[in-house]
């Protein structure tokens, strides 16, 4: 029986992450844990009580709840995936909507909700056997990660499969607000003080620009295939 692998995905955002190591972790019958939803899933609490928004972060308020924040992964076979929970309620929806991303980089940057969410990783990685997507999964979750990829894509393209994204879900948004988002939120990612998006320097780049979902699985079947035969 072939070896069960950590998968480390990191990148910039609306690359297609999550949709690629879905498709992985589908394929190989392994568990997808979504990391950048555990923060926007702390982002969406901290915007219902009000320690978000327009003023400054309620920090204090965020780190006396965070002990009782709880984040799931629940599979849905209905649609073959799993689904976002907080505190037992399903906010897959919710949390990919535009107030979320507009809040979740400075919610990402409190060093104990960071901590929180790195324990909650590594707790379900310790069987292995999972896939994970982020933005410091490869240098900070699991710097030993079997195998390690870094994705990339031109920032229109990213904008547009974001856009279309939101608006298959009946989300109505803005191009030109989605394209300024994603542009501040690569700005955020690089120079925030706390894990910043770095590619680890074993990671294998991916730019998925001009790529389809199954022209990537193609190219990182073959390079699993590579880790896992004769063991």
């Amino acid at each position: 029986m072939p070896r069960k692998l950590i998968i480390a995905i990191d990148g910039y955002s609306s690359c297609g992450k999550s949709t690629f190591a879905k498709a992985i972790a589908r394929k190989l019958d392994y568990i997808y844990i979504d990391s950048g939803a555990m923060y926007r899933a702390v982002t969406l609490y901290c915007l219902r009580k009000g320690y978000a928004g327009r003023e400054e972060l309620k920090t204090a308020n965020i780190l006396n709840d965070i002990k009782i924040i709880d984040i799931s992964f629940v599979y849905n076979p209905d649609i073959s995936e799993y689904e976002t929970y907080l505190n037992s309620e399903n906010v897959e929806k919710e949390i990919r909507g535009i107030e979320v991303s507009s809040h979740v980089s400075r919610i990402s940057q409190i060093p104990e909700v960071r901590d929180r969410m790195v324990a909650l990783q590594r707790q379900i990685g310790v069987f292995k056997g999972i896939v994970m997507d982020g933005r410091d999964i490869g240098t900070v979750v699991f710097p030993d990660a079997d195998l390690k990829i870094f994705m990339t894509a031109s920032v229109d393209i990213r904008a547009r499969r974001r856009f279309d994204e939101l608006r298959g879900k009946n989300i109505h948004v803005d191009f030109e607000e989605i394209r300024n988002n994603i542009i501040a939120r690569d700005i955020a990612d690089e120079n925030r003080d706390i894990s910043p998006l770095r590619k680890a320097p074993d990671a294998i780049v991916l730019d998925n620009s001009r790529m389809t979902v199954s022209q990537q699985m193609d190219w990182v079947m073959d390079i699993i295939r590579t880790l896992t035969d004769g063991n």
